[in-house]
């Protein structure tokens, strides 16, 4: 009897060994401090991403998708990670928003016409450059502003906490003439503002502009300050960092990321 005693207790203890294993494992799993197997047992990539620059970034009104080049570069970057393009999901921002977002965890990454600056490098970490831009100036066509010099004490309409407005301030120095400023959230608020007639100019990349170039408008020729756009991660994730610049890599050398810049006609 009392052998068999020995040997129930021995058991219990063992069960209670396992168990006791099994929990500290658990415990372990759910407080591992390495971001990328945060990310995986977490099952998705939360990115965040424009919503309102064609080719980029855009919600397409008649089927509610947001589609663009930036989608695409995120889905290979969930793909790279989980073998699934579509472990992503996707949070609209803005110039103003996304840094914010990304501060707080509630965004992995923001893939949103992302400019790379040494200041931007202080607060976020950003992979190896996938697109390059320069600021551009948007007009009415039945303007008088053929250059721009011909800007001179005008108001231009610029995103709030864009890198346009110190892009532009230096180039007005340079010309030798000075601008006024309106700031706004977003780019269709900027264009509504210029076809109203409350600002005289439009300005941000490029590439951004020429999205809601319509015949009512033009763009000036000068452009100022060229633009490196970056995926931003939050500083010290160089896991996830190494992920996308992997994947960028990748496609680069397979010729994707040609692809499907010329799918979005940016290239």
């Amino acid at each position: 009897m009392r052998k068999h005693s020995i040997k129930t207790i021995v058991g219990l203890a063992l069960i209670l060994v396992c168990t006791t294993t099994g929990l500290f494992a658990a415990g372990a799993k759910e407080t591992s401090t390495d971001p990328l197997a945060q990310l995986k047992a977490k099952g998705k990539l939360t990115v965040g991403c424009k919503v309102d620059v064609p080719s980029f970034g855009y919600k397409n009104i008649n089927t509610g998708v947001i589609e663009g080049f930036e989608i695409d570069l995120s889905k290979a970057v969930a793909k790279h990670i989980f073998g699934d393009e579509n472990a992503v999901e996707f949070t609209p921002v803005t110039a103003k928003t996304r840094g914010p977002l990304l501060d707080t965890g509630e965004l992995d990454m923001v893939a949103a016409t992302f400019t790379v600056t040494e200041e931007r490098k202080n607060s976020w970490d950003f992979s190896t450059i996938y697109y390059v831009d320069a600021v551009a100036i948007m007009v009415k066509k039945d303007s008088s502003f053929a250059t721009f010099k011909d800007l001179d004490g005008k108001t231009i309409g610029v995103a709030q906490s864009a890198t346009t407005k110190k892009s532009l301030e230096a180039g007005a120095k340079d010309a030798g003439i000075t601008l006024k400023y309106s700031e706004y959230a977003t780019y269709p608020e900027i264009k509504v503002a210029l076809d109203s007639g409350r600002i005289d100019a439009f300005s941000v990349d490029f590439a951004i502009l020429n999205g809601y170039l319509e015949d009512s408008c033009k763009l000036l020729s000068e452009r100022f300050a060229k633009q490196d756009y970056g995926i931003a991660v939050k500083k010290g994730n160089t896991a996830l960092l190494d992920a996308v610049n992997s994947t960028i890599a990748d496609l680069k050398k397979s010729g994707e990321l040609d692809a499907m810049l010329s799918k979005w006609g940016l290239k």
